[in-house]
Formats: C-alpha cells, sequence, structure tokens
C-alpha cells in the first residue's frame, strides 16, 4: 500500500470512529475505501470490522460518565449483542455476500423512521406501563437480531440500536448513546475474534483504520456528549438516510 493510500485509510479510520461514536455507519466510510484500494468484498469487510473494533472501544471509553448505573443493564443487553453477533458473524463467512444486500437498507430506513417517531412511541408504551429498565424481552430479542446483521456487515447498526434503546427504555438519549456504544463494541469484537481465527485479515489495512479510529472514538466522545437529544435525533436521521441511499446505490 502507497503512502497515500495508507493516509486515506488512516484518514477515513478517523473519521468512521468519529461518526460511530456518535451515531453509526462509520463502515459505510471504511468499507468502500478499502474495495476501492483493490480488496476483495469479504476481506475487507473482515479487516474493517477488526480495525473499528479499537475505534469502538475509545468511543465507549468516552462515554464512560453515561455508562455508570448501567451495569445490570449492558449485562443483559450485552448478552443479546454477544450472541448475536457471533451468529452474524458466522453467517458472513458460511453464506455468499448477496443475501442481505437488498435487505439492510429497508433496515436502515426502518430505523431512521423508529427514531423520527420514538418520543411518541415511547410515550405510549410508559402510559400502558410496557417500559423495562433492561427493555424487557422484545428489546432483548430485537438487540440479538440487530447483532445478527452487525457481526454480518454491521453499517447502521448504532442507528439502529438507539432507535430500539430509545423505544423500549426510559433514560436520556445520550446514556442510550453509550449502551448503544459498549452494544456495538461487544458485537464487533466478538465478530472481529472469529474473523481472525477463521478467515483472512489483512493487518496492514486494519492495523490503519485501527489507528484512525482510536482517535475518532475521543473525538466523537467529546463532541457527540454536547449535542442536544433534538438534535443528535435529526442527525442519526440524516446519516442513516445517507447510509440507505448510498447501500440501494
Amino acid at each position: 500500500m502507497s503512502l497515500l493510500a495508507a493516509l486515506a485509510v488512516v484518514g477515513v479510520g478517523l473519521v468512521a470512529g468519529t461518526i460511530n461514536t456518535i451515531v453509526g455507519s462509520g463502515s459505510l466510510l471504511t468499507f468502500p475505501t478499502l474495495l476501492a484500494l483493490g480488496f476483495g468484498p469479504i476481506v475487507a469487510n473482515v479487516s474493517n470490522t477488526v480495525g473499528l473494533v479499537p475505534g469502538s472501544a475509545s468511543g465507549a471509553v468516552a462515554y464512560r460518565a453515561e455508562l455508570r448505573g448501567q451495569r445490570p443493564r449492558l449485562l443483559v443487553l450485552g448478552t443479546a449483542s454477544l450472541a448475536g453477533g457471533v451468529a452474524g458473524a458466522s453467517l458472513l463467512l458460511a453464506l455468499p455476500g448477496s443475501v442481505f444486500r437488498h435487505v439492510v437498507p429497508v433496515l436502515i430506513l426502518a430505523a431512521c423512521a423508529l427514531v423520527a417517531v420514538q418520543p411518541r412511541l415511547a410515550a405510549r408504551l410508559a402510559e400502558r406501563h410496557e417500559r423495562h429498565p433492561h427493555g424487557g424481552a422484545a428489546l432483548f430479542a430485537s438487540v440479538f437480531a440487530t447483532g445478527v446483521y452487525g457481526g454480518y456487515f454491521g453499517a447502521a447498526q448504532g442507528v439502529i440500536l438507539v432507535s430500539l434503546l430509545g423505544i423500549f427504555i426510559d433514560d436520556h438519549l445520550q446514556r442510550l448513546n453509550a449502551t448503544k456504544n459498549v452494544l456495538a463494541l461487544i458485537v464487533n469484537g466478538v465478530a472481529a475474534v472469529l474473523f481472525i481465527a477463521l478467515s483472512h485479515v489483512s493487518w496492514e489495512a486494519a492495523g490503519l483504520i485501527a489507528a484512525g479510529s482510536v482517535v475518532g472514538g475521543q473525538v466523537g466522545g467529546t463532541v457527540g456528549r454536547r449535542i442536544p437529544a433534538p438534535v443528535l435525533r435529526a442527525v442519526i436521521i440524516v446519516v442513516g438516510l445517507i447510509a440507505a441511499a448510498v447501500l440501494f446505490a
């Protein structure tokens, strides 16, 4: 890889780490970049996932203040993310890459719609006393399904997670965003372990993405924690719509 290409990968890794911490969808920058540099789809996806794990950890650390008091919630939902990530990564290694190609953009659009109507849905669930500190069985199953998707591909996984958390859990959006960062870290982390053990990783590409995404995670934590909830919700929707448009193209 040339010096210019290496700098480009570090740069998109930094931007992706920032976006992932605030919203999600950073893979829509790093994955196409690796494809443009000549990597095959599977190697690009695998190397991208491995490279973004340190950035996910960096983002989770940046949101550590918002994670206080959430350990029981993270233990419950983290189990769902762990199982889903294993299943999704296994599917990537076993199935052709075209299986979810047409489903992914639809899922992202649905997530954007859920984010948009989240306050209204949450209010209705609260009136019916159907909200739970950990989201209940419905959220557990939804987080598992999101983990399957995240382990398989993962772009806009964060958008989907935030929309689900906001609907089923009564908490501040910034705290839910912190929860999202940890759940995404679990999914990406377990997927990365499987990819390292069972697939081919371009360590050059993964290392460059990791270098950029670690810095991006801190930048995203600094910026994202200062965004008011209504603005953050709008950012999530816009990024999600762009992600869906890119994947539909």
